[in-house]
């Protein structure tokens, strides 16, 4: 297709034909046989995609903040304790839907770019009673992924539940739900899940849904209620239509089908290509001069990468980039958001997205004035 821009952002991403044809096909019933049957399928397909098959997932017209107050709500009681490990701008943000719900919320944060050490979140984790730890897998504002097996393994230890973001990294990084014993997973469908926005999706191991089950207060919100969408979510699995909202019907269609694709690849041969395009993309930015806001590479997403700008450049040269073909996100976190940009490289994206994205940074930055070496170690 001529013209067309690549959308290099960390979400939503390029999608496949396939996803594609299913958000245009016409719009059946919520309750219809062949609907009902496409999102037991989904639900189903989840679980396998989440590693996590004796989960309960839930499929949920809405973002992916969406799914974190759906996690939060539930689960979480007035004073309960709960600790966020921080990493940048969605660490914030899960803490501040924590407290919506009356938590007692503490930060452990580190330097830009970084991730708190394990001693230092045990350390914290021995100074009061904490019901839960939550965890941003990959922050999509600094690029910095987080050791989830390290703290998956910290909170059996303690006896609290684990709660993972992984918005930016389910069907992209390595996650595997059960096996680390990961409590609560969340994502967004529009990510390395691979289809446009409009769907929030987690998957609740049996300890959480116990948690739930023996709450002492109402859940704060009416829509995130597990008691209302646990049943939808069974007799559809069931293969019955149910009804507490409106599903979003042309997405949920494209989801099944997109899951199809991810589970075809494989989880294994997944997150090794997600691995081999970051590492390539990340070798041409630091071939043509390029630092980059995580500290070092065990602490930096295979899912999207987060540039430093060079001396001499600024956000100015992401529309010289966008004229060369690729579209990409400017910076987020607030201490540093005029200092560097960010792209996601994550979903279907391929080999030549990748050359072709590198290439329309070179000629932007060319175009910038920046100085440098074209064609290097790429």
């Amino acid at each position: 297709m001529k013209n067309r821009k690549l959308l290099m952002i960390p979400g939503p991403i390029e999608f496949t034909p396939e996803v594609m044809r299913a958000m245009g096909m016409p719009t059946t019933s919520h309750v219809a046989p062949d609907f009902v049957e496409c999102m037991g399928q989904a639900l189903e397909r989840t679980r396998e995609v989440f590693l996590c098959p004796g989960g309960q997932p839930f499929i949920v017209a809405g973002s992916g903040t969406m799914a974190m107050d759906m996690a939060a709500c539930n689960i979480i009681e007035p004073g309960d304790n709960v600790l966020v490990v921080n990493t940048g701008y969605f660490s914030d943000r899960f803490g501040a839907i924590l407290e919506r719900y009356g938590a007692r919320v503490t930060h452990v944060k580190s330097a830009i770019g970084d991730v708190p050490s394990l001693d230092e979140i045990e350390a914290e984790l021995r100074k009061a009673d904490y019901k839960g730890l939550a965890v941003t897998h990959v922050d999509t504002s600094t690029a910095v992924c987080a050791d989830i097996e390290g703290l998956a393994g910290l909170c059996r230890k303690y006896g609290i539940l684990s709660i993972v973001d992984g918005v930016c990294s389910v069907a992209g990084e390595e996650l595997r739900q059960e096996e680390w014993g990961v409590d609560i997973v969340l994502t967004a469908c529009q990510k390395a899940i691979g289809v446009p926005p409009g769907l929030a999706l987690l998957v609740a191991s049996p300890k959480a849904i116990e948690t739930f089950k023996n709450r002492r207060t109402p859940v704060g919100s009416y829509y995130s209620d597990w008691a209302n969408w646990l049943p939808i979510m069974e007799s559809y699995e069931d293969r019955k239509a149910a009804y507490f909202g409106t599903q979003a019907v042309n997405l949920v269609w494209a989801l099944n089908i997109s899951l199809e694709q991810i589970l075809a690849e494989g989880m294994d041969k997944r997150f090794a290509r997600h691995r081999l395009m970051s590492d390539a993309f990340k070798a041409a930015m630091t071939a043509i001069g390029l630092k980059q806001v995580p500290v070092n590479a065990d602490k930096a997403a295979n899912t999207l990468t987060a540039p430093y700008f060079p001396e001499g450049v600024n956000g100015s040269v992401l529309p010289l980039i966008k004229d060369a073909g690729a579209i990409l996100a400017g910076g987020l976190l607030a201490e540093i958001r005029e200092k560097y940009f960010r792209v996601g490289h994550m979903g279907a994206v391929s080999a030549a997205d990748i050359l072709a994205t590198v290439g329309a940074i070179e000629s932007g930055f060319a175009k910038a004035g920046y100085k440098f070496d074209h064609g290097v170690k790429h």
